[in-house]
């Protein structure tokens, strides 16, 4: 049973011509969780083969642009394919405002519910269930109001489920700059996805800007004992992202790059093999 990230977008804010901005799919054995929605995330998820109505939650880590443009083209393809089960978006308490403006707009005629979810809390928090995974949001460190998320498999509800397997976890933390309680946030998950949008040799340009230095990233992976750190949210000075992991690695030696349409597979272990 599958439980894997797809990177979609690995880029920052600037656009390019080979990758897109922040847009990634967490499959949780069929079911799809879309995290950030970045200009053309529809197409990403067409190129990849990866269906739209298998989308039912959305996770919005903040309202800068590379994050949050392609929700418009999103919700109206939904619509036009005939969506009618609702979908769940979990996004700072703003974006009401954002989808009052496309509902006012472009949501003539909609045939299903959208339900945002306001996140405006200062701790790690429980903010969705479903059968096949808990969602956790918590605050990061990005100059306006910005979350992470931790996806956690579930498997208590499934009845076939072997009661040995061991329970998969994936968090995401883009973007922001280092803070003391991130590690314990994120302690012990398989995968982290991390922003790494500079290297050391920019450190006060990433602090200004509120994000993380790949050597900053490695080390947050390294005090919180994950399984694999990904990395992504590359700033477009970087033609050639071995930097990256040349500085990352070193650190953290299971650092590796995000790339368009690079699934990261977490595999099935029993509980004894933790």
């Amino acid at each position: 049973m599958e439980f894997s990230l797809t990177t979609l977008g690995s880029g920052s804010a600037k656009p390019l011509v080979d990758k897109y901005s922040s847009v990634h799919v967490l499959n949780a054995r069929g079911r799809l969780f879309l995290i950030d929605c970045c200009e053309g995330a529809q197409f990403q998820l067409v190129r990849y083969h990866l269906s739209m109505m298998k989308i039912d939650h959305i996770f919005i880590s903040h309202l800068h642009g590379d994050h949050c443009f392609g929700i418009f083209g999103l919700l109206s393809t939904m619509a036009l394919i005939g969506r009618k089960t609702d979908l769940h978006i979990y996004a700072p308490r703003d974006f009401s405002s954002v989808l009052n403006f496309f509902m006012g707009h472009f949501g003539e005629g909609l045939k299903y519910n959208i339900i945002h979810h306001p996140l405006t809390f200062h701790d790690k928090q429980l903010i969705c269930e479903t059968k096949t995974a808990d969602v956790y949001a918590f605050p990061l460190n990005h100059g306006i109001e910005t979350y992470g998320f931790l996806f956690r498999e579930k498997w208590q509800d499934h009845p076939l489920a072997p009661k040995d397997r061991y329970v998969r976890s994936v968090a995401y933390c883009s973007d922001t700059a280092p803070f003391e309680r991130l590690a314990e946030w994120v302690d012990g998950v398989d995968i982290l996805y991390h922003e790494t949008t500079y290297t050391e040799d920019l450190r006060v340009q990433a602090a200004a800007r509120f994000h993380s230095t790949a050597a900053q990233a490695a080390k947050v992976a390294a005090q919180a004992r994950v399984g694999k750190l990904i990395a992504g949210h590359f700033s477009s000075r970087y033609k050639d992202l071995s930097v990256i992991l040349d500085e990352a690695c070193p650190i953290f030696p299971e650092t590796y790059l995000a790339e368009e349409g690079k699934k990261f597979e977490i595999p099935y272990r029993r509980l004894d093999e933790e």
